[in-house]
């Protein structure tokens, strides 16, 4: 292995999630405790803070104070939602981004985000092995969403998906509370993959969650759903059901838009923005039933709510980030940290496991289809196998003054 020399930066892009900053953590507390890497700058906004040369200087920052990442929600370096241009079609923030890594001798570049964000890792690591200049590039993954491909999961799924189980039994509760008619409907994250919406499935192993769950794996028949939700409001005044934003019919078209148009918008990926499909569901219902009507959007709380963290994810996010930088020092490149499970004797366990970014980059995992039930709207008991070692233990996030204290940085331009 050739030793190499060298300043590091770390940027965030994407989404941010509740343990997001403890993988950033991990990366950063290795590079500063590496004798191969000079200096840990982070990237502001991810990677616009390398193309506008807005980077930090971690090594600046109170170690006691950085060490509250690991429990902070959301991206502490800022996020972005950047898409790098073909380098064969424009390359001029190649250029950039390799103008930059030569004014800061940068050798190593770690990069904490999603799908996207893996293919950015992807692209800059092509162009600086074809131009010759010698960068280790690593991925660390982090979506919510759970679709990154090859790894078993991914860091943040697990406490988006305790929070919204916990969520789900806290509403079931209160919409069973009166013993007049209810409907209600949580629209749940998940573009094009469903992890999210069926955790929502585990508050049903203690008799408290919903009677549906549609997810975008399936196409969704609008006429059949609102026949059963029905049929179930008959019977006990009550149905309860939980729906993906990303849920579509057999043509492809996103439910949300037979709502509104603001499906139609789109972002620099093109993506399209979700919203609004649990309110357009429950409109149809309250037509249908006269009953009251509830529609939960969970939205950004599922990302964000640290406060109910898994901790077995905020360790496993804190490994993958430092897992980034030794494997980087030791001479890997080219990879996304992530994980391989292992069951002995009935126990869970996590292992590192490196995979291509050429394989994960734009690609998406979605719930396998035997995972889902034959009717379409649920899911069996093969994913809370999957789901409930993921989401055990209590966060040890730090409190003052009965508030959480979540990580303030200087943030010393570099």
């Amino acid at each position: 292995m050739k030793e190499l020399k060298g300043a590091a930066i770390i940027g965030q892009s994407g989404g941010p999630s509740s343990v997001i900053n403890a993988s950033a953590y991990g990366a950063i507390k290795a590079g500063l405790e590496s004798k191969n890497i000079t200096r840990v700058l982070g990237a502001l906004n991810g990677i616009r803070g390398v193309l506008d040369d807005n980077l930090i200087d971690m090594g600046k920052e109170d170690p006691a104070e950085l060490a509250l990442m690991k429990y902070t929600p959301s991206s502490a370096l800022g996020s972005c939602r950047y898409k790098l241009a073909d380098p064969d079609v424009d390359d001029s923030d190649y250029k950039r981004i390799l103008e930059i890594f030569k004014k800061y001798d940068v050798r190593y570049f770690f990069y904490n985000g999603g799908n996207d964000s893996m293919d950015t890792c992807n692209k800059i690591s092509k162009f600086m092995m074809k131009n010759g200049y010698e960068c280790r590039v690593m991925g660390i993954p982090k979506t919510i969403d759970n679709d990154l491909a090859g790894t078993d999961h991914c860091p943040g799924f697990a406490s988006a998906a305790k929070y919204i189980a916990t969520a789900t039994m806290e509403i079931f509760r209160d919409a069973n509370v009166y013993d007049s008619g209810m409907v209600t409907v949580l629209e749940i994250m998940g573009r094009n993959a469903g992890w999210l919406t069926a955790a929502a499935s585990l508050a049903n192993l203690k008799g408290q969650g919903p009677d549906f769950i549609y997810l975008p794996e399936v196409d969704f028949d609008i006429d059949a759903f609102l026949e059963k939700a029905v049929e179930v409001y008959n019977k006990k005044k009550k149905v309860f059901i939980a729906v993906s934003e990303g849920i579509h019919d057999k043509d492809g078209k996103l439910i949300a838009e037979y709502g509104s148009d603001t499906a139609q918008t789109k972002d620099s990926f093109g993506h399209a923005q979700l919203g609004g499909v649990g309110a357009y569901l429950a409109g149809l219902l309250k037509a249908k039933t006269g009953s009251k009507t509830r529609s939960v959007e969970f939205s950004l709380l599922q990302r964000c709510a640290a406060h109910c963290a898994s901790q077995t994810d905020i360790e496993e996010s804190f490994s993958a980030g430092q897992a980034a930088v030794e494997n980087a020092v030791n001479g890997i490149t080219d990879k996304m940290v992530g994980f391989e499970r292992v069951m002995e004797d009935g126990k869970y366990s996590c292992r590192i496991k490196l995979f291509d970014l050429n394989v994960v980059a734009n690609a998406e995992k979605k719930v396998p289809m035997d995972w889902i039930t034959e009717t379409q709207d649920g899911v069996n008991e093969k994913f809370a196998e999957y789901a409930l070692p993921l989401i055990q233990g209590q966060t040890q996030l730090t409190t003052e003054d009965g508030l959480p204290r979540f990580v303030n940085l200087k943030k010393v331009k570099a």
